[in-house]
């Protein structure tokens, strides 16, 4: 009976926390559904764009196979000439040409006006489809005598493959020559190194200023009761509840030359001429600071919150200066919550788009900046993903970094 009962218990309870469990995992299918779709998804989505080619090899597939051979150095087979009067012939949308033409374009210039040039002259006639490959290359070559230039074959081969690196070597500026070899882009073409240098070094200064005013102020309120300290807060995250657009439209009023600021300054006799604080990069660090602020604020305090005040109170009455108690017992306590809101900070930074858009100049955009430029303006979504990509990868190569920063403090501790 007793062993029975045991057994009847243990099954009960291995029953209970199998329920458990299943419930458990029943409450976060949502959450995980909705991560799925609306997180990884896009960034998968993002990154196979990335490396994806597929404007010469959908609409110019008979070219691409004439060229698969071909050391392009020598003039192209004659072959190669009858495919791409099948293949262009074959366009059946003005849409698809116009994308063709663009993605040629962008690798050599002239190649819009050659492929849409072409393309109408095939269409406006009536194409025999018994012509042999001199034939074809003869009649392609009356009609656009570019196609003996050897630049737009070797731009028709290259990208001739559905998946391409030249997004993500453009992203960091290099480039594959026509022969497949990867080369640093000319110095004064290479523009994209300088864009990320200037979206890090901007972040880092973000990031400085927001924790050297973050600190004292996250630890005045630590120090504080309960009841005060969350009054306090709400006015920390305050800013929170406003639109960023807002925010900006007032830092706007506040910077401009006949701004408040530039009136206060002239008023103390700091200065005679109003100093330009907009559209250059004082403006936009400083609303910038202003906005993540809170990010820094809010993981500063609850580490030091958790920090016993008689630590430095012990330290103090065994005769530390209170500078140096707070240096070496307060302090490092206190390097989980500098990191996680320096962290914080800096990744939120190196994506802004909108402030700096607004308030700054032409020297002072971010990666950001050109991502919606590429999207929006240049159409051009591969190159777009790629710098999204790095932006990706610089983010999570950062909380790698913060990761193993903090198992080596914790390790140490």
């Amino acid at each position: 009976m007793m062993a029975g009962g045991t057994l009847d218990l243990a099954t009960q309870l291995r029953r209970a926390e199998r329920r458990r469990k299943q419930r458990a995992v029943a409450l976060t299918l949502p959450l995980l559904a909705f991560l799925v779709v609306f997180f990884l998804v896009p960034l998968a989505s993002l990154l196979v764009r990335a490396v994806e080619n597929p404007e010469v090899a959908d609409v110019l597939p008979h070219t691409g196979q004439a060229l698969a051979g071909w050391d392009r150095n020598s003039p192209p087979p004659s072959a190669a000439f009858a495919a791409v009067m099948t293949d262009i012939s074959g366009i059946k949308e003005t849409a698809q040409a116009g994308v063709l033409a663009r993605r040629l374009n962008s690798e050599v210039p002239g190649g819009r006006s050659l492929i849409m040039g072409t393309y109408r002259a095939l269409q406006s006639e009536e194409m025999s489809k018994d012509l042999t490959s001199e034939q074809a290359r003869t009649k392609l070559i009356e009609t656009d005598a570019r196609w003996e230039e050897l630049p737009y074959w070797q731009a028709i081969a290259k990208n001739s493959s559905r998946w391409t690196p030249d997004y993500l070597l453009a992203a960091v500026d290099l480039r594959r020559t026509p022969q497949g070899e990867i080369i640093k882009v000319p110095a004064d073409e290479a523009a994209f190194s300088d864009i990320l240098g200037r979206t890090f070094q901007m972040s880092a200064v973000v990031t400085f200023f927001c924790l050297l005013l973050a600190y004292p102020l996250a630890y005045w309120l630590s120090t504080l009761s309960e009841r005060k300290a969350n009054m306090l807060l709400i006015l920390v995250l305050l800013p929170f509840w406003t639109s960023v657009l807002v925010r900006i439209a007032a830092w706007i009023v506040l910077l401009q030359n006949n701004g408040l600021i530039n009136r206060f300054f002239i008023w103390l006799g700091i200065t005679d001429t109003p100093i330009p604080l907009l559209f250059n990069r004082v403006g936009v660090i400083i609303a910038m600071v202003h906005i993540l602020l809170p990010f820094a604020i809010l993981p500063l305090y609850s580490v030091m919150k958790s920090v016993p005040p008689n630590y430095l109170r012990a330290a103090i009455s065994l005769g530390s200066a209170p500078f140096a108690a707070f240096v070496r017992v307060y302090l490092p306590q206190t390097y989980p919550g500098v990191a996680a809101g320096g962290l914080l900070v800096f990744i939120t930074s190196i994506g802004y788009y909108v402030t700096p858009a607004l308030l700054g100049g032409a020297g002072d955009q971010m990666l950001s900046y050109y991502v919606a430029q590429y999207t929006n303006v240049e159409v051009n979504w591969g190159m777009a993903c790629a710098l999204g990509g790095v932006l990706l990868t610089a983010t999570l190569v950062l909380y790698a970094i913060y990761r193993k920063v903090s198992k080596s403090e914790l390790s140490l501790g």
